[in-house]
């Protein structure tokens, strides 16, 4: 199995995870201790990391499924202790998942770019479907100009190519 800082190497996999979790998340990742499981106040005392940042690290990783705990109950306090564990090896599935949200919704922009035709407004720079425009009668309702014809084939272009790009890194051309 890979480590963290094995995966955090890598330049792709170090800016998806500085995204999502930022730069001190980044080093809590790189100073949690490799194994056993470890309570949010055991981490921030280990690594350094301010426990705020801590906390809002590990919840971030448990809602995308990288990290796991376990909860338990001080019987004498009632107190709830939660020991938490990495799941690094779920990465690639996080962001296989990831990719393949972006691509549908870049699929259905480019669906709806390719079933309408558009109208802007040279004066305020509002875009407007046929359908619309039309119940307006081809006049901007923020600023009265009248509306011209724009053509979208650029973005439509271009969200093909990225469509198409990313169904190929998929393996799904």
């Amino acid at each position: 199995m890979v480590s963290v800082n094995e995966l955090l190497n890598d330049p792709a996999i170090h800016a998806y995870i500085q995204r999502m979790i930022g730069d001190e998340g980044v080093e809590l990742l790189r100073r949690f201790p490799e194994v056993g499981e470890h309570s949010d106040e055991e981490l921030a005392e280990k690594t350094g990391v301010n426990l705020n940042t801590v906390r809002h690290t590990l919840y971030t990783l448990y809602e995308k499924r990288l990290a796991e705990y376990r909860r338990l109950k001080n019987t004498e306090t009632g107190w709830l202790t939660y020991l938490w564990h990495l799941r690094m090896d779920r990465l690639n599935e996080v962001i296989e998942e990831e990719i393949k949200n972006a691509l549908e919704h870049l699929d259905a922009r480019l669906a709806y770019e390719e079933k309408n035709d558009f109208y802007i407004c040279k004066g305020c720079g509002a875009i407007y479907t046929f359908a619309d425009a039309a119940n307006w009668n081809f006049e901007c309702p923020n600023c009265e100009e009248m509306l011209e014809h724009f053509d979208n084939e650029l973005l439509a272009n271009a969200l093909r190519r990225r469509v198409n790009k990313i169904k190929e890194s998929l393996g799904s051309a």
